[in-house]
């Protein structure tokens, strides 16, 4: 009996050793497996509990408020062939009759324009509307109406049209030297004449200068997708506030390649109120040529920083000159407001009330001299 127990024992031992490591090593030809669901663990969303309290995750009201005051601006003009002189020659019409030409065509072009005022007055780019025999607006809402030109201002690029529609909804204005880089922007307008369209993204760079693109440069600079068609639309802040007007893109297609430039809208604000005012825009004038002042030429004046602005030239008889500014004096101050390079001499310099005194902070053999120049009204710019 003693050895059958022993037997009996030594068979469930060997047995139960081949069990575990079947089902050790391979699991899955072990009946039971079969029947084993996947277990599958998912993570829920937390439910929201505040709704107000998620709504900084949408930029829908700032979007509802500024789209409405943001317009599809169309313009067109007439195109004419040259009159060919032997459409006057009576041999060459007793030939041929009397032919008129096709010379007559229609050239349009598509923009963006901001409603700024309850007025029906309209922020746009000039070259939006440049040379334009026809202007037309269109409403977000459907409407469509005819606007007219109350000015430009080709040096800094912008334009003020008017449209007697009535009962238009005015953007409000923000404060674009509150602007931070990093800030998110949305720019609205009308690309390639699809229809409204909002894009986001942040403020890449502030004070933009040397782009050639104005005369008056200060540009903000925005990785918001801006395309054709983007031109005098608005770039607005996460409220929905007006920080710029959307001018130009950086681009070797033609297309957004994430470097967008708007003009800040104090500056926007100071052209419209002068355009409608006077019908124009006026600024100062001293009369000097200057120009940047590099690391060799702050070394070889003695200079600790590249900060001002090398007076190369005046025009004779000018205020500059009249007041004793002198070639190779270097303008460091307008006023109180310090001067960076030649940029930020021009937007200083035209900011100042022509008919006013201003002084000037300069230095001269490294001496520091002050004058007082009699402002002067800057001239217009040549076509």
């Amino acid at each position: 009996m003693r050895k059958l127990w022993l037997v009996f024992a030594q068979t469930a031992t060997v047995t139960l050793a081949i069990l575990f490591a079947v089902s050790t090593l391979r699991p899955d030809i072990m009946p039971w497996s079969a029947n084993r669901s996947q277990v599958v663990t998912i993570r829920e969303a937390a439910p929201v509990k505040d709704v107000q309290a998620e709504r900084w995750l949408s930029y829908n009201d700032a979007v509802s408020r500024a789209t409405p005051a943001v317009v599809n601006v169309f313009t067109s003009k007439d195109v004419r062939a040259p009159h060919h002189p032997f459409m006057d020659d009576p041999f060459f019409r007793r030939f041929f009759g009397d032919q008129i030409p096709n010379d007559a065509a229609k050239q349009s072009s598509l923009g963006s324009g901001v409603i700024v005022s309850a007025e029906g007055y309209i922020l746009t780019n000039h070259h939006v509307v440049e040379q334009a025999d026809q202007i037309e607006i269109a409403l977000s809402d459907g409407r469509h109406a005819p606007a007219r030109l109350v000015g430009a201002d080709p040096e800094t690029d912008l334009a003020v049209l008017k449209s007697d529609l009535g009962d238009v909804p005015a953007i409000a204005f923000g404060t674009a030297d509150g602007v931070r880089v990093g800030d998110v922007v949305l720019a609205i307008g009308n690309p390639f004449g699809v229809g409204q369209t909002v894009t986001m993204g942040i403020v890449s760079a502030l004070g933009r200068t040397h782009l050639g693109i104005n005369t008056f440069e200060n540009f903000i600079q925005t990785d918001a997708a801006i395309n054709p068609g983007n031109s005098g639309g608005a770039l607005v802040d996460a409220s929905g506030n007006l920080i710029g007007i959307n001018t130009a893109i950086y681009s070797r297609s033609g297309g957004s390649q994430g470097i967008g430039f708007a003009i800040p809208e104090s500056v926007a604000k100071q052209v419209l109120q002068q355009i409608v005012a006077r019908g124009t825009v006026t600024r100062g004038w001293i009369g000097v040529e200057a120009q940047d002042i590099s690391r060799e030429l702050a070394d070889s004046f003695g200079l600790e920083t590249v900060n001002g602005a090398l007076i190369a030239g005046l025009q004779r008889g000018g205020p500059a000159e009249r007041a004793g500014v002198k070639p190779g004096d270097i303008l460091t101050q307008v006023g109180e407001r310090p001067v960076k390079d030649v940029a930020s001499m021009l937007n200083l310099v035209a900011a100042l009330e022509p008919g006013t005194t201003a002084k000037l902070s300069l230095l001269r053999n490294q001496s520091a001299v002050t004058v007082q120049v009699s402002v002067a009204k800057r001239p217009k710019a040549a076509p």
